[in-house]
């Protein structure tokens, strides 16, 4: 069962949205394009029914033959991961307006994460081949 509708907002509020986690927790993405794309590990919550108040503030790039990430046209705050068909879409955890509400719960891409920084949290840790068996045959495998 999802969690009720939270809102959330870029760092300069040009972007402003509400989206459903479908669970209440927090994962990391530990892949080299995550880290790249956002500086650091993507922090995201898995969500459904996402709107964006306006949809002209976001900029959409294709990062993989299956996936996109989303980001603000004005600050470049860095705001979702999802696939093509939106059957898969994680929303950055710290752009909601509570961040603090999302228990941090499982690292993705454990084996690409470099050895020069390591979270506390007692954390489920995937690698990326268990984290692509998961999805294998799904509509939108996870890309890294």
């Amino acid at each position: 069962m999802s969690a009720a509708p939270l809102s959330g907002r870029c760092l300069c509020g040009g972007v402003r949205f509400v989206a459903t986690p479908e669970k209440m927790t927090m994962d990391a993405c530990h892949c080299s394009m995550c880290r790249r794309w956002g500086g650091g590990p993507a922090m995201t919550v898995f969500c459904t029914d996402v709107q964006f108040e306006d949809e002209s503030a976001v900029g959409v790039y294709v990062s993989s033959e299956w996936a996109e990430r989303g980001f603000c046209k004005t600050c470049g705050s860095s705001l979702f991961w999802r696939t093509h068909d939106q059957k898969m879409f994680t929303v950055s955890a710290h752009a909601f307006d509570n961040p603090e509400q999302f228990p941090f719960e499982v690292e993705i891409y454990i084996d690409q994460k470099p050895a020069n920084y390591a979270f506390a949290n007692d954390t489920k840790k995937m690698t990326g081949a268990e984290v692509e068996a998961m999805f294998a045959g799904a509509s939108g495998a996870p890309d890294q």
